[in-house]
């Protein structure tokens, strides 16, 4: 039998037979009244249930991602951390930096926070903290 048909049957026979506990447990826990005589049915039939229907659902995940035969894809690369991930680049300009109005931080003017802002304007003389994303010159 292959291993997809195993899986799959593995799957469906694991997650019936939890909901079959879950219902169990449900039907014990509810005929009785004081709560220490409620525990043995969850212990017996609701955890172990519910633990039935996780593993069916992982194993029918398996199916849907293990086929026979295909080539499987190989996972995303890890995209860069830090100011690279959102450009691809550092961005490089040489121009003089730029701020927005109110800003406590100087930009290069290829800058991702400041491309396509029209009130961005020359630092001039005054005393800025550096981009962390761009990281111009003092």
């Amino acid at each position: 039998m292959p291993t997809s048909r195993l899986l799959w049957w593995g799957g469906i026979v694991a997650a019936a037979s939890g909901a079959v506990l879950c219902v169990l447990g449900w039907y014990g826990v509810s005929g009785e009244r004081f709560a220490e005589r409620q525990i043995p049915y969850l212990a017996s039939c609701t955890v172990p249930g519910a633990a039935l229907i996780v593993a069916g659902a992982v194993l029918l995940a398996g199916v849907a991602w293990w086929r026979p035969g295909e080539e499987r894809p190989e996972p995303p690369a890890e995209p860069p951390a830090g100011p690279e991930a959102a450009t691809g680049s550092r961005p490089a300009s040489d121009a003089a930096p730029v701020r927005v109005p109110g800003g406590t931080l100087a930009h290069r003017p290829d800058c991702p926070l400041v491309v396509g802002k029209a009130d961005a304007v020359p630092v001039g003389d005054a005393r800025l903290d550096p981009c962390p994303v761009c990281e111009p010159e003092s």
